[in-house]
C-alpha cells in the first residue's frame, strides 16, 4: 500500500470525454490532461487512456493509477462487467492496460469514486453513511459506510436509478417501467420542458430560446433558465425535486445514512432543486418525527470528484496488474 501523501493519477471516464489528473494526498488536483472518448470502439478507449496517463506519469512521480468508468465493475477492481454508453461488455480492463502503463491499476465505478471523494475531501467528510446521488441523463450513485465503500456482492450496488417509483410508470432505458431516474434527472427535466413546449409554447418559451429548438432542449437548459428566473423552468425543478425526496426517502428507509450527497450537472439548479427534495423527503421520510433525518447537501467536488476519488482509492488498493 502506498503512503497516503504520494500522488496519484485518477482517470474519469464518460461518454464523451477522458478526464485525468495528478492527485495528491489531500485531494487536490496538480496537474490535468483531457480526450475525447472514442466510446464506440474498446480499443481505441484503451489507447486514449494509455496516452492521458503516460502524458502525466512522464511529469509526475506517481505510484498508482485510479480508472474510473461509467459502468458495472466487478469486485476484483478490474473488470468492467457492462458498461451502457460505451463499448466494454465483460472487459478484463486492468490486464488490457497493464502490459502499457507501468504501474498499478485499479479500476473502479465512477460513481463509487465520487462519493469516495465527497466522503474523504468533500461534502460528506467523514460522515458514518454516506450515500452519493449523481443527477445527470440518469442516476447514479455510491454509499460509503464506515470508511468503506460498499459494492455489494457482485459488484453492482447502488443502482438507485434504477429503483422502482412508479408501478407501471414510464418505461425505462434499462427495460423497467417506474425507474427514480425517468422522474428525477436530467432526462426528466428535459422531457418535462419539451411537453411543455408542445403543449404551451409561450410558457416554454426562455427554455427553448435557450437550446435553439425543442428537440435540443436538456436538462442543463431547464437549470438555467431556473436560475435566470424563469417560473415555468422553476416549476418543473420544483416537480424533479420532490420526486428526487421521494427516493431519497425511500432509500433512507433501507440504508439509513447520516446524509445525502447530490452531485452531477443537475444540481446546478441549487436550492430550487434541493429546496423542494428536502422537504419531500421530510414529509415522506419513515418514522418521520421519530428520527433524526439525513441531511441533503450538494456535492461539493463538482465534475473533479470522479477522477479524485479514483486517484485515492488507487494509493490505498492498488496492486500490480496481472
Amino acid at each position: 500500500m502506498s503512503a497516503p501523501t504520494s500522488l496519484a493519477i485518477g482517470v474519469d471516464i464518460g461518454g464523451t470525454k477522458v478526464a485525468a489528473g495528478v492527485v495528491d494526498g489531500s485531494g487536490a488536483i496538480v496537474d490535468r490532461e483531457r480526450a475525447d472518448t472514442p466510446g464506440t470502439d474498446v480499443a481505441a478507449t484503451e489507447r486514449v487512456i494509455v496516452e492521458v496517463v503516460t502524458a502525466l506519469a512522464a511529469r509526475h512521480d506517481v505510484t498508482a493509477v485510479g480508472i474510473g468508468a461509467a459502468g458495472w465493475i466487478g469486485n476484483d477492481h478490474a473488470t468492467v462487467l457492462f458498461s451502457p454508453h460505451l463499448a466494454w461488455r465483460d472487459e478484463p480492463l486492468r490486464d488490457a492496460l497493464g502490459g502499457r502503463i507501468p504501474l498499478p491499476v485499479v479500476v473502479e465505478n465512477d460513481a463509487n469514486a465520487a462519493a469516495w471523494a465527497e466522503y474523504r475531501f468533500g461534502a460528506a467528510r467523514d460522515d458514518a453513511v454516506v450515500v452519493c446521488v449523481t443527477l445527470g441523463t440518469g442516476i447514479g450513485g455510491g454509499l460509503v459506510a464506515d470508511g468503506s465503500v460498499y459494492r455489494g456482492a457482485f459488484g453492482i450496488a447502488c443502482e438507485y436509478g434504477h429503483m422502482t417509483l412508479v408501478p407501471d410508470g414510464r418505461r425505462c432505458a434499462c427495460g423497467n417501467r417506474g425507474c427514480w431516474e425517468m422522474y428525477a434527472s436530467g432526462r426528466a427535466l428535459a422531457r418535462d420542458a419539451r411537453e411543455l413546449a408542445d403543449e404551451s409554447p409561450m410558457a416554454a418559451e426562455r427554455m427553448v430560446a435557450l437550446a435553439g429548438s425543442v428537440d435540443a432542449l436538456t436538462g442543463l437548459h431547464v437549470t438555467a433558465a431556473a436560475a435566470a428566473g424563469d417560473p415555468a423552468a422553476r416549476s418543473i425543478c420544483t416537480t424533479v425535486g420532490r420526486w428526487l425526496g421521494r427516493g431519497l426517502a425511500n432509500l433512507a428507509a433501507v440504508i439509513d445514512p447520516s446524509v445525502f450527497v447530490i452531485g452531477g450537472g443537475v444540481v446546478a439548479a441549487g436550492e430550487l432543486l434541493l429546496g423542494p427534495a428536502r422537504e419531500e423527503f421530510e414529509h415522506t421520510l419513515t418514522g418521520r418525527g421519530f428520527r433524526p433525518p439525513a441531511r441533503v447537501v450538494a456535492a461539493a467536488l463538482g465534475p473533479d470528484a470522479g477522477l479524485v476519488g479514483a486517484a485515492d482509492l488507487a494509493r490505498r488498493y492498488a496492486r500490480p496488474a496481472g
